[in-house]
């Protein structure tokens, strides 16, 4: 059982966030008093600057992706304002009892451990699931109606297929191998066991996975999914050798659930790049 913790209004309890500031000095993180800006984070014991971050950030070539990121909430910010999206102290805290569900954090004293451990505040931790919930509020509303119509446009490349393939390295064995399939003089499961280039798949007789269109070069995908279920495919030469191929099941496209959340979700974070590179041009 989950033992109750209230986290909106946390902060606000004075007992609890003297009880937070005084669990421990391993994770902790020091702010201006007056300013209550970040000044340094404390790890394990060690200070580390907040000029030092920033100038590994900018060392490792992360700065401007985070900058990104902090102008894209921003933006979501802002639309869902004009829109009058909002989250509630409610849902906050659902989604806060099931990241503990989810992480066996049952005590009170679990999650605050947790947190310390993570160099954040349990206001930082509601901040942080505020603006997700937020984020996933607002691309529902744009894009929900939008998902059916993009799946419909883009049915094939939601269409999976079981493939088998074996990669032989000389173009004659493969032809012999090729026509060893079609007199049934050897399954395609026994040939990729013997011949296979590749270990992984001769242990596992050939199999490749579930795949889609885009799992293959351009010009492979039109012949092997193309052809039959059950169709040995081949010889295809490329850099690696010389490859059949054979689909065992076709998976027709499903708008599931799932897959309408990625729809959504990628519809929203293109759109997102799209306002923020329409916001950055307009500040030039």
């Amino acid at each position: 059982m989950i033992e109750d913790l209230n986290v909106s209004g946390m902060l606000a309890d004075h007992k609890l966030a003297k009880a937070i500031q005084d669990m421990g000095k391993l994770f902790k993180v020091e702010s201006s008093k007056k300013k209550k800006k970040l000044k340094m984070v404390k790890f394990s014991g060690l200070i580390i600057e907040k000029k030092e971050i920033m100038d590994f950030l900018a060392k490792e070539m992360l700065l401007k992706g985070i900058c990104k990121k902090i102008l894209c909430r921003r933006i979501i910010s802002q639309v869902a304002q004009d829109k009058d999206i909002t989250v509630s102290a409610e849902e906050i805290q659902t989604e806060a009892d099931s990241i503990r569900q989810r992480k066996r954090l049952e005590k009170a004293s679990d999650t605050l451990n947790w947190l310390e451990d993570q160099i954040i505040t349990v206001g930082d931790w509601e901040a942080g699931i505020g603006d997700r919930l937020l984020a996933q509020k607002l691309s529902e509303h744009l894009f929900d109606e939008e998902a059916e119509k993009y799946f419909a446009q883009h049915r094939l490349d939601f269409e999976q297929f079981i493939l088998y393939q074996i990669v032989i390295p000389y173009e004659r064995l493969a032809r012999e191998v090729f026509y060893q399939i079609e007199e049934e003089e050897i399954s395609f499961y026994e040939a990729a066991h013997l011949y296979d280039i590749d270990e992984r798949r001769r242990f596992q007789c050939g199999y490749e996975g579930k795949v889609n269109h885009r799992s293959l070069k351009p010009d492979i995908a039109a012949i092997v999914f193309g052809a039959s279920k059950g169709e040995v495919v081949g010889p295809l030469s490329t850099e690696q050798g010389y490859h059949l191929f054979m689909i065992e099941e076709v998976i027709p496209a499903e708008l599931t659930p799932k897959k309408r959340q990625e729809i959504i979700n990628k519809l929203f974070q293109d759109w997102l790049e799209e306002e923020l590179n329409h916001w950055l041009y307009h500040q030039q």
